[in-house]
């Protein structure tokens, strides 16, 4: 493993120590700075000859990547061109990505990078994080010492079994950690120095990947049972001994393993788990948000939400818990949400064999009284018409759920109607937003997981918000790191979820959104860093630092990528 030392040269610039010497200088992307190397420093690292004359500045390179970047045909060739980027010089890739987020945010991240998922190892150009496999086992503490850099504060891992709402993908699901990553760095500034992507690849039961030629995976069934817990638990205790600071994000892992994982290691590791409880925050901000726009309190918002995995528990259990501090209490808390998994409406009086989803279970007697009674039907347009909710919230992985019926049926009971459509990629969206908008005469507040485009209804032009866990998981994840937390809490979720709702200013709502855009991704993610730091403190799991000490704190942690004088090592 190498270190990325800061330093400065006998004339108090500052700089960073380069480990190599002539073309290793060029190969490694966090040292290679291409043609902006000055004259100097060729000389001082044995490379000169190697690069054309002229020294370009950082501007300059960057402006010469975006060309080259949107040159390509389509998304999937400038995800390919940004990823070839990053590995030749991160530097250059994060001033890029800070400076474009907006456009570049669906190319490294979703709706593109599930598209790179599927062909991972047909595109396959360069390995970047480790991947663990059931050859290492008794070896990963080993492993894991083959990190590019020693001081790791930041791991995403997946066992790429729930790839967005595209299933299990394998090896190639190490693009949703590279992503996750990239975002954490343009949105939070953690310095990539101290990110590491894992893969947890203990195979794949995607016969086609199986039995594709050019599959990179362990090319196995997957491993499950007690080989699969012992494998993950020798993981967490090689992390816990190489990387004793780090903070640990498990990214798409199916939803019995999701919760299992989440419950069983997060007083042992700092860790939490993004599908749970990063989607839970950004979906209570915009009902939070949205009461701001429709008048209505959160008290009174009665929600209906589609998918009973980890998202849709995740997210039910974080409204449940601001519902509460808003003052509902007994029936009256179960009624105002309502959870639908393939069999329909969770009631008590079907087995329910899953136990994330027994604490929204609705008791027969209440689904009796709403009209929802044993042998009445319990699937969503039934169950939208009979409680007439405020909100929906679709977390299914399945397209087209939301369908003309339903969406009517809900604009018949709320004057404006808020619909959070959050599966991921675009083709898995339970609704397409012009619809939404078509069938409630312009009166439904939408936001997709994914990018759409604005909708233009009438005389105005609606902007769709993401709902999308990249508004929350980078704040948080800085968040955690700067207070030193020992434990990621539910209270620094409802912290962000807060935080994220009151940074959706009313221009925002004004044309129509209930999120940002994401230009203000990283002011956003400041804030919310600020938010889950005074939470960490206030549940007791984190360094006491003062309100007014706070911003700076945040402040000082982060990196913002540019060109530092390279000085030999």
């Amino acid at each position: 493993m190498e270190r990325y030392r800061l330093t400065t040269d006998a004339e108090g610039r500052p700089g960073v120590e380069v480990p190599h010497r002539g073309p290793g200088s060029l190969r490694h992307p966090m040292f290679n700075k291409g043609a902006a190397f000055t004259h100097e420093e060729r000389a001082d690292l044995g490379i000169e000859g190697l690069l054309p004359d002229a020294v370009s500045t950082l501007d300059q390179e960057q402006a010469r990547a975006y060309r080259n970047v949107m040159r390509a045909a389509d998304p999937l060739g400038r995800y390919i061109a940004l990823a070839d980027l990053q590995d030749r010089d991160e530097i250059l890739f994060y001033r890029l990505l800070v400076d474009h987020i907006a456009e570049l945010m669906p190319l490294v991240y979703t709706p593109t990078v599930g598209q790179a998922c599927q062909e991972y190892s047909h595109v396959f150009r360069r390995p970047r994080g480790l991947w663990i496999t059931p050859r290492f086992r008794g070896r990963i503490r080993e492993v894991l010492g083959n990190a590019p850099f020693d001081d790791v504060r930041l791991i995403v891992v997946t066992d790429n079994e729930r790839i967005l709402g595209l299933g299990d993908q394998g090896a190639g699901g190490m693009g949703i950690p590279i992503g996750k990553l990239a975002l954490y760095t343009a949105a939070a500034g953690i310095h990539p120095a101290q990110c590491l992507p894992v893969s947890l690849d203990v195979g794949t039961d995607n016969q086609a990947l199986l039995d594709d030629d050019l599959y990179l995976g362990w090319r196995h069934r997957r491993l499950r049972g007690e080989e699969y817990d012992a494998l993950v638990d020798e993981f967490v205790a090689a992390v816990r001994y190489r990387f004793p600071g780090a903070l640990l994000q498990w990214e798409d892992f199916k939803k019995g393993n999701a919760f299992l994982l989440l419950d069983r290691y997060r007083k042992v590791l700092t860790s939490f788990n993004d599908d749970i409880q990063g989607s839970a925050a950004v979906a209570v901000a915009g009902i939070l948000a949205s009461g701001r726009a429709t008048g209505i309190a959160l008290r009174d918002q009665r929600t209906v939400v589609l998918g009973a995995g980890a998202a849709g528990i995740g997210i039910s259990r974080l409204l449940r818990s601001a519902l509460r501090r808003a003052g509902l209490a007994g029936e009256a808390l179960t009624a105002a949400i309502a959870v639908l998994d393939s069999g329909g409406l969770l009631v008590d009086d079907r087995e329910i064999a899953e136990p994330h989803k027994r604490d929204f279970v609705w008791p027969a007697a209440l689904a009796e009284r709403h009209g929802l009674g044993r042998g009445r039907p319990r699937d969503l347009e039934s169950v939208v018409r009979a409680l007439r909710p405020t909100v929906l919230v679709g977390v299914s992985g399945q397209p087209g759920l939301f369908t003309e019926a339903v969406v009517r049926g809900l604009a018949e009971g709320a004057p404006r109607p808020v619909v959070l459509a959050m599966s991921n990629p675009t083709s898995r969206a339970e609704a397409v937003p012009a619809d939404v908008i078509r069938w409630t005469e312009g009166r439904a507040l939408v936001a997709t997981g994914s990018p759409f485009e604005p909708v233009s209804f009438g005389e105005r032009t609606i902007r769709i918000g993401q709902s999308n866990n990249a508004f929350v998981f980078p704040g948080t994840g800085l968040g955690i790191l700067v207070s030193g937390a020992r434990e990621v809490t539910d209270g620094m979720f409802a912290a962000a979820a807060d935080r994220l709702a009151a940074e959706i200013r009313d221009a925002d709502l004004a044309a129509g959104s209930l999120f940002p855009p994401p230009s203000d991704l990283r002011r956003v993610q400041v804030a919310i860093a600020e938010a889950v730091v005074k939470a960490a403190r206030e549940d007791g799991v984190g360094a006491p630092i003062p309100d007014d000490a706070i911003p700076e704190a945040v402040r000082s942690r982060m990196w913002d990528p540019c060109y530092r004088r390279a000085l030999p090592m």
